[in-house]
């Protein structure tokens, strides 16, 4: 067995670095401080705007984030590193996520999973050239009733055939969800918040 060697002596953050969040982007994460009893408790949202607005979260902003929080920065890849979706690096605009619970396996979700690394030519948690697509599987996307099922970005597809993954893919609204997401997430940031008493 090979064991991989990391060197600790080489910084992964620059120690120059120009900073990556925004202070909007820093402003939307403060706005969730009064919904919690303590700011590490805002990690989670903290880490969702961040990739929303990026793509993903890297390094310097692990440690931005730690700042706004005020916590160390290993709690915060400690969170990032149980997650799989949450992304270190650069994703695709779109992200392909397969369930993989046992529903969708016992109804055919390998076949899809082939038939979508087939049309991308990508493995999981790659992304193609063109900068298009991720693909990556979750353990459970909670729609058993539906398998095989899989999310495009945060659009669910039900039923999903092998036959069905090249038009599928092709649809270029394939990701568009016709509701918005919880108006705690969206609200803009500085917009009234309710106390954390309130209903």
């Amino acid at each position: 067995m090979a064991w991989e060697s990391l060197d600790r002596r080489t910084p992964v953050i620059e120690p120059n670095a120009p900073p990556v969040l925004s202070e909007a982007i820093r402003a939307k994460i403060r706005s969730f401080f009064p919904r919690y009893e303590t700011k590490r408790a805002a990690l989670l949202p903290a880490l969702h705007v961040v990739q929303d607005a990026l793509g993903h979260v890297s390094w310097q902003a692990m440690k931005e984030i730690a700042e706004v929080l005020e916590i160390p920065p290993a709690q915060v890849l400690d969170t990032i590193s149980f997650y799989t979706h949450f992304w270190t690096h650069e994703k695709g605009r779109k992200v392909v996520v397969l369930c993989r619970s046992l529903s969708c396996q016992l109804l055919g979700a390998d076949a899809v999973r082939q038939a979508i690394e087939r049309q991308l030519k990508i493995g999981e948690h790659e992304t193609t050239e063109d900068g298009a697509y991720s693909f990556v599987t979750e353990e459970c996307l909670a729609a058993c009733d539906h398998a095989p099922c899989l999310l495009i970005n945060e659009r669910l597809h039900k039923c999903v055939k092998p036959g069905d993954v090249p038009k599928l893919l092709a649809d270029p609204n394939n990701d568009r969800v016709a509701m918005p997401r919880s108006e705690l997430f969206d609200r803009p940031a500085g917009s009234a918040v309710e106390s954390k008493g309130g209903a």
